[in-house]
């Protein structure tokens, strides 16, 4: 049987067989299992499917990867959407592709995806960020101000670009 599934390419098959041989040599189920590097319940799911369906119960009842969650068609539109629409963060394009066709993919497989198809995440830096005050110059000359006491003032009103050592909390 093991000879008949190497020739027939089906290696899943002759792996599962190689565990009920080695049973049937007298190998506990943990035994069996080592030898041919599976789990603990993978080897007790096997020996029910061997005891049940003989060599057909062996054989992997799986029919291969899921279809892809968008179509070719689909997938090109995606990628025609986001390079006329640039710049997308992440979010928004989670967001475009549920909104429009009412799937959703994990972030990881989603830029794997996309790296495929020639298309790359960009970092795009921001000017300042959106979170600090108008004001920040000020607060901060304020603050120094204080730390460094008046030896800061004196030389503040000396030159018109002091020396800055180190921020402060």
């Amino acid at each position: 049987m093991i000879n008949e599934a190497q020739k027939a390419d089906e290696p899943s098959l002759v792996g599962r067989l190689y565990f009920v041989m080695n049973l049937y040599a007298g190998d506990v189920l943990e035994g069996a299992a080592r030898r041919v590097g599976v789990s603990q319940a993978n080897s007790s799911r096997w020996a029910h499917a061997w005891n049940d369906a003989g060599v057909d119960g062996l054989r992997p009842s799986f029919g291969g990867r899921p279809p892809p969650k968008l179509s070719d068609m689909q997938f090109a539109e995606l990628c025609k959407i986001l390079k006329e629409g640039q710049p997308w963060t992440p979010r928004a394009i989670h967001t475009l592709i549920e909104d429009r066709y009412g799937v959703t993919y994990d972030s990881a497989h989603l830029s794997r995806k996309l790296r495929e198809s020639g298309m790359h995440y960009v970092i795009k830096p921001r000017p300042m960020d959106p979170r600090s005050p108008e004001n920040a110059d000020e607060i901060l000359a304020e603050r120094l101000a204080k730390a460094l006491g008046e030896e800061y003032e004196k030389a503040d009103e000396q030159e018109d670009d002091p020396v800055v050592l180190g921020f402060f909390r």
